[in-house]
């Protein structure tokens, strides 16, 4: 397969031309690309950004489930050490009496 001259930052500046205004057919002739090209790398940028959001949303979730998680186990935390400083009272108590 043939490497395209044009970098993806080429690429996403002639998408962003079309964007701004300027035909299909006249980016084709300037940039000597055909209209199947330029509609294959537009399509490319769609996919992209759709994998970048689904991506995003996936690591949203991960991260609120975490916050979740630390947040029980903070308070697990919290618990087990007043738990164990009143057994440390307790014995303390218990060794002075005897």
């Amino acid at each position: 397969m043939r490497q395209s001259k044009f970098s993806t930052q080429q690429r996403l500046g002639i998408i962003a031309e079309h964007d701004a205004g300027t035909p299909v057919a006249e980016l084709c002739r300037k940039h000597q690309i055909s209209p199947a090209t330029f509609y294959k790398w537009k399509k490319e940028k769609v996919t992209d950004e759709d994998d970048t959001q689904r991506r995003l949303k996936e690591l949203e979730a991960e991260n609120k489930r975490l916050k979740k998680m630390y947040a029980n186990l903070s308070l697990d935390h919290d618990i087990l050490q007043q738990g164990y400083s009143m057994l440390k009272k307790w014995q303390a108590q218990d060794a002075a009496k005897k």
